[in-house]
């Protein structure tokens, strides 16, 4: 289903009083005929993500990849300041010469290092001036 365009609709025949209701009719019903098109376009492709109940967005019509096409940090800001995964965070691998030349670095930023504990893999956290290594420990056992 295509989604409505605005070029599809003209105002031509009735911007004045003098306009032809005959002339109009024309005009009003693209002018319908777009807005079915935004009602039918409701929880379609190309149309617009319904809201549920409690006014949020269901997550089927969430997509799986969010990716910022704007060469931008994407941000997530919650209202509470937290972010909650219910799931598995999983970092992409960086080597230490990956992760040193950033120029985005900030002070908190954290990283899965394939090699930054003397050759071996570790969490690492940017500190401001440098990335400090937080070694893997054990491995998990019940």
């Amino acid at each position: 289903m295509a989604w409505a365009n605005s070029s599809n609709v003209s105002t031509a025949n009735l911007d004045a009083g003098t306009d032809s209701p005959a002339a109009a009719r024309a005009d009003l019903k693209a002018a319908l005929d777009e807005l079915t098109l935004v009602i039918d376009g409701r929880a379609t492709a190309n149309g617009v993500a319904p809201l549920n109940a409690s006014s949020k967005i269901a997550n089927t019509y969430l997509p799986d990849s969010i990716i910022s096409s704007t060469g931008v940090d994407l941000n997530l800001t919650p209202n509470t300041g937290k972010v909650n995964l219910n799931a598995i965070l999983n970092l992409t691998p960086q080597t230490v010469a990956q992760l040193n030349a950033r120029t985005d670095k900030t002070a908190g930023d954290a990283a899965y290092c394939s090699d930054g504990d003397a050759g071996s893999a570790c969490i690492a956290v940017y500190n401001g001036t440098d990335w400090k290594v937080i070694s893997l420990g054990a491995t998990i056992s019940t």
